[in-house]
């Protein structure tokens, strides 16, 4: 089947078209436009994500409150 495409300029265009698309299809130009906002995960930095949340399960953690209390001790050394 052929679609006609017609041509859009403005972000109230795209909008408009959008709101025609069904959830599935919403997702795929979220993950479209999401690929092209966010640069790459390099192998690195995907180390680094995951050695962080190791940590936030495995080691103690403070509240927010807890380290007002406590920072001017820790600067202090």
């Amino acid at each position: 089947m052929d679609r006609i495409v017609y041509p859009m300029s403005t972000v109230t265009e795209v909008e408009n078209a959008l709101e025609k698309f069904s959830p599935e299809q919403m997702r795929e130009v979220g993950d479209w436009i999401a690929a092209r906002l966010m640069p790459d995960e390099s192998p690195e930095q995907l180390a680094a994500i995951d050695i962080g949340l190791h940590s936030l399960r495995t080691e103690p953690t403070l509240s927010a409150e807890q380290v007002r209390q406590n920072i001017r001790a820790w600067v202090a050394r």
